[in-house]
């Protein structure tokens, strides 16, 4: 699939469907705050949220007095929606539109956040292209969170394939400068009750 396929795929999910009609809905992002205290993560720390979407992680980070938030994502909409959703504290965060394959980082982070992003990427192009700019955008020392479905997961999300990945086949992609922390599981309960096998990958960028 095309940057631009992609791009018109997510424009009409987020068009379409209201913020809980979706799968990959929480409440409140549990794993991914755990993971950013564990790496460290402080209010000043930058952290980048790839394919952040409609999520609310920007809503508790920014409650919790985070100043160097980006969030990006390749749907105008679903950033629009997250901006709406804080009201004047949209101000406090960076918005990017941008596929995360063809984006120019302009700027370096202390933390990659991903939960759910990489996954969709199954042709190995992209998967490269993804690392390209990991490496270009977080600093060395950094900490790269990804999260994917287990290879127990779902093979497919929101009509599209996905490639389900372990801590290995990760590492696998990202290469040698990408030391494995941690890894975890996690079973997403989706808002009609299902649940979704999820992993968890933290990574050093030494």
């Amino acid at each position: 699939m095309t940057a631009e396929n992609r791009q018109s795929h997510w424009e009409t999910v987020y068009t379409t469907k209201g913020e809980q009609e979706v799968s990959w809905f929480q409440e409140t992002p549990g794993p991914s705050l755990t993971l950013l205290a564990l790496v460290g993560a402080t209010p000043t720390s930058a952290i980048v949220d790839i394919g952040g979407g409609a999520s609310r992680l920007v809503d508790t980070l920014v409650a919790e007095g985070a100043q160097d938030v980006t969030v990006l994502d390749m749907s105008a909409a679903a950033l629009s929606a997250a901006r709406a959703r804080l009201g004047d504290k949209a101000d406090q965060v960076t918005w990017i539109v941008a596929d995360v394959t063809t984006w120019t980082p302009l700027r370096t982070y202390d933390v990659w956040h991903d939960r759910a992003a990489f996954h969709f990427l199954t042709d190995p192009a992209d998967q490269t292209a993804y690392v390209v700019r990991l490496r270009q955008a977080l600093r060395h020392g950094g900490h790269a969170i990804i999260g994917t479905f287990a290879p127990d997961g779902p093979s497919t999300c929101s009509g599209l394939p996905v490639m389900r990945h372990n801590a290995q086949s990760l590492g696998a992609i990202l290469g040698p400068d990408f030391v494995l922390l941690e890894e975890r599981p996690h079973d997403h309960a989706t808002p009609w009750g299902t649940v979704q096998r999820f992993q968890f990958s933290t990574f050093r960028f030494i």
